[in-house]
């Protein structure tokens, strides 16, 4: 598999609990300010992931016994830190434009399922020793959010540009897309759900999405 699927796979995996992966402390917000906000995008991403990378290591034994314990666990981070409707609405794309409310979250919850079950475990091999640098912290064009720029930092290996949009949504910061050296999971995912799109309807994807008959891939 190329590097840079490799490393949307392991993004993609780590921001189910992870929403900007392991944001290291020298974090450097484009806006001075927002440093001493409470609940700004860097100190959000620096208090979750303390506490997430915490847990992974003290419950690894049990998760690794009980995938079920794992499965509850990805749920609630994910639910709290991922804005899963706004996310499937930029993967439905133009299949989106139009559509009801109701379809876009029946859509939005069958792929954060399907990507769950897909990629969950994989966060039982997750390093939590990898080192993370903050690069930056900038505004998103026409007021949609921030884009928060990072590297993963491997040893033996070179960085890893790391993207994580994040955008307001009920009173806090969510993430809505991550993207590795430039490449979107939003729009992996919309090319791949494209032609299923154009022969059956949102609610019809969905449905297949829930049951495992579509799988979603970064590789």
């Amino acid at each position: 598999m190329p590097l840079i699927r490799r490393a949307l796979s392991l993004a993609l995996a780590a921001s189910l609990v992870l929403p900007a992966a392991a944001f290291a402390q020298q974090a450097r917000p484009a806006a001075p300010a927002a440093t001493a906000q409470a609940g700004s995008p860097s100190q959000l991403v620096l208090a979750n992931t303390e506490r997430v990378l915490k847990t992974l290591e003290s419950r690894r034994a049990e998760f690794t016994r009980d995938r079920s314990a794992l499965q509850n666990f990805i749920n609630g981070e994910f639910n709290t830190m991922f804005d899963r409707d706004y996310a499937a609405r930029q993967v439905l794309g133009r299949h989106g434009r139009g559509a009801s409310e109701a379809d876009v979250k029946v859509f939005g919850d069958a792929l954060a399922e399907n990507l769950m079950r897909k990629y969950g475990s994989s966060l039982l091999d997750f390093n939590t020793q990898l080192r993370v640098r903050v690069k930056s912290e900038a505004p998103l064009p026409r007021g949609l959010g921030v884009r928060v720029s990072s590297e993963l930092l491997r040893s033996g290996g070179e960085p890893i540009p790391v993207d994580y949009l994040m955008r307001q949504s009920g009173g806090t910061w969510k993430v809505f897309d991550v993207m590795v050296e430039g490449v979107s999971f939003v729009r992996t995912f919309r090319e791949q759900f494209d032609s299923q799109l154009q022969r059956k309807s949102i609610p019809e994807v969905a449905r297949e999405l829930r049951t495992g008959q579509i799988q979603v891939s970064a590789e």
